[in-house]
């Protein structure tokens, strides 16, 4: 389509006009589906048993199981009563697992390794319908913030002992301390009622020297219900020095951890909607280390490769963790370099205005984004009128110039393809459409103009958690597909599409082809029907536009004054 575009010059096309239409309607399915293979998740390869391909045990060891999320472990190492702690010790015992409730979360740790358990959202809901779980608790790896070290370990394996839990009398915070009179840990985490950021510290020790460590998130993050849960996740840091924000996706440590360090703002995981990051509170060199782990979810027991994590700032690290939706607003409210981890892609230039537009109008006026989608893309047909006029134009012309057009081809009639005479076939018809100013490739014009569009908002609905779960009349989601067994946005959008070539004046052309061509609204039909609700809603809505604009033109003089301009002179009759 890039080339037929630039055919100003009229130079003879290798194939006629109907079917570089044709190639224009495909290339922008070709487009589409090319997004859509590049988010599906790869091919579930067949394992018995999830296991990590950094070479973390896929499940705690023997004597010491890790419990389900929720649940109290079924077994109990506290020490027996004969055996005394050594000294400085601290006892190992079993605790039922601690739960702090927030405005926006519900947390559970577990006194086994002080790790959370479990991570849900209080106003966001995964694809099931149910409270959001950040945490794949199916993973059988290490659960988030245990511990990682690089280098060297301490001898007790502090992520399967039993710490000591000592709750904050709000019930905001929580501290975990272990000690086996060698090896020392500590661990605080602190929340705020209505907040997305956490403070946490962590310590570690042997023989009283601070040993350095990271804090894990294995298995996972995010949304873990949706079909391509693998896929849209990543690790990500922003490096300071580079003013660049790094990410890396599962393939980046297929062969081993992939390790990272220097002066980062922060550091963690997301996938399309939220992210769970350790924003450095001091100066030092943050260590950031990304994993594969190969593990299975509780909604597909298939491992797929999903990312993992961990990060460090030395043997004392003090964070302030935000885990949330990235809503832009508020993610330049924490640290305006958060925004990046939005990725709007390569047409962010487009697309991140056009979000902020729609933003704007269900904020300041509609307060429903479905209809926001419907009066921005009013707003961008109407600012395009001035450009298809021309187009219409052109196609108005090119019908009316049929019946010459005709004449050409009746002389040419019977010469093949490969005949050098066919080249003054086309030569006859381009200089007739020259003559005219007729662009062939003018019909185009409006699918051309839309294309940055349609990939903009294709993004803005895989990346907006604001879309996210928004409604519309009878629509659920407008960033997925509609949940009902027949969708009707897309039927209602192919029936506009066939309306509108009825509209559009067809000109000449091979019958056959302009048979074909009354095809690409079910071919459109086919491609948007499991696109996003938003989406088919933004094409419905320019198509129904577009009709009225196609309309408005049948009905002026425009459309007359272009067809007579390029009929022949009449003859002057006889005295």
């Amino acid at each position: 389509m890039a080339e037929s575009s630039n055919q100003g010059g009229y130079t003879p096309p290798k194939v006629p006009m109907e079917r570089n239409l044709l190639i224009a309607f495909v290339l922008i399915g070709v487009v589409m589906w090319i997004s859509q293979t590049y988010f599906a998740p790869p091919p579930p390869k067949k394992a018995s048993n999830p296991v990590s391909q950094t070479g973390a045990p896929a499940a705690p060891p023997a004597s010491s199981p890790a419990e389900p999320a929720g649940a109290k472990p079924a077994v109990s190492v506290t020490p027996s009563a004969s055996v005394k702690p050594a000294r400085g010790a601290t006892a190992e015992k079993v605790e039922p697992n601690f739960v702090i409730q927030t405005d926006l979360y519900r947390v559970e740790f577990s006194n086994q390794g002080g790790t959370a358990r479990s991570w849900q959202f209080r106003k966001y809901r995964g694809n099931d319908g149910k409270p959001l779980e950040l945490v794949n608790t199916a993973a059988g790896l290490e659960y988030p913030f245990s511990f990682y070290f690089t280098g060297a370990k301490p001898p007790a394996d502090l992520n399967w002992k039993w710490f000591k839990q000592t709750a904050d009398p709000d019930g905001l915070g929580v501290t975990y301390e272990f000690s086996d009179g060698q090896t020392s840990a500590r661990k605080v985490f602190r929340f705020q009622r209505d907040s997305y950021l956490t403070l946490v510290s962590t310590e570690v020790a042997v023989d009283g020297k601070p040993l350095a460590h990271l804090l894990e998130w294995r298995g996972g993050f995010g949304d873990l219900t949706v079909a391509t849960a693998a896929a849209n996740q990543r690790t990500l840091y922003f490096d300071v020095g580079q003013n660049k924000l790094v990410e890396q996706n599962a393939k980046a440590a297929a062969n081993g951890p992939l390790a990272a360090g220097g002066n980062f703002s922060f550091g963690g995981l997301a996938d399309n909607y939220f992210a769970a990051v350790f924003l450095g509170t001091g100066s030092g060199e943050m260590q950031h280390v990304t994993f594969t782990d190969r593990v299975k979810t509780l909604l597909d027991g298939t491992p797929q490769p999903f990312t993992g994590v961990a990060v460090g700032d030395g043997a004392t690290n003090r964070f302030e963790l935000f885990v949330g939706p990235k809503d832009l607003d508020l993610l330049a409210r924490i640290n305006p370099k958060l925004t990046q981890t939005v990725d709007f892609g390569w047409f962010w230039f487009l697309a991140k205005p056009l979000f902020q537009i729609v933003n704007y109008f269900n904020h300041q006026f509609v307060r429903n984004y479905g209809w926001s989608i419907v009066l921005v893309t009013i707003f961008i047909n109407v600012a395009l009128f001035p450009l298809k006029i021309n187009s219409m134009k052109s196609m108005r012309k090119m019908q009316a110039l049929k019946p010459q057009i005709d004449a050409i081809n009746n002389k040419y009639k019977g010469v093949g393809l490969r005949d050098p005479r066919k080249g003054d076939q086309n030569q006859e018809v381009m200089d007739l459409y020259k003559k005219h100013g007729v662009n062939p490739m003018g019909g185009c014009l409006p699918m051309v103009l839309q294309i940055p569009f349609f990939i903009a908002f294709y993004k803005v609905f895989s990346v907006s958690v604001e879309m996210r779960g928004a409604p519309w009349l009878w629509v659920t989601d407008l960033s997925q597909p509609e949940h009902l067994p027949i969708k009707i946005l897309p039927i209602v959008m192919i029936a506009s599409q066939f309306i509108m070539q009825k509209m559009t004046p067809q000109p000449a052309g091979d019958p056959t082809q302009q048979k074909m061509m009354m095809f690409m609204p079910l071919l459109f039909g086919f491609m948007f029907y499991n696109f996003p609700s938003g989406l088919v809603l933004y094409y419905l809505t320019s198509n129904l536009v577009s009709m009225l604009q196609q309309w408005f033109f049948n009905k002026t003089s425009l459309a007359n004054v272009a067809a007579e301009s390029v009929l022949p002179p009449k003859k002057s009759g006889r005295k």
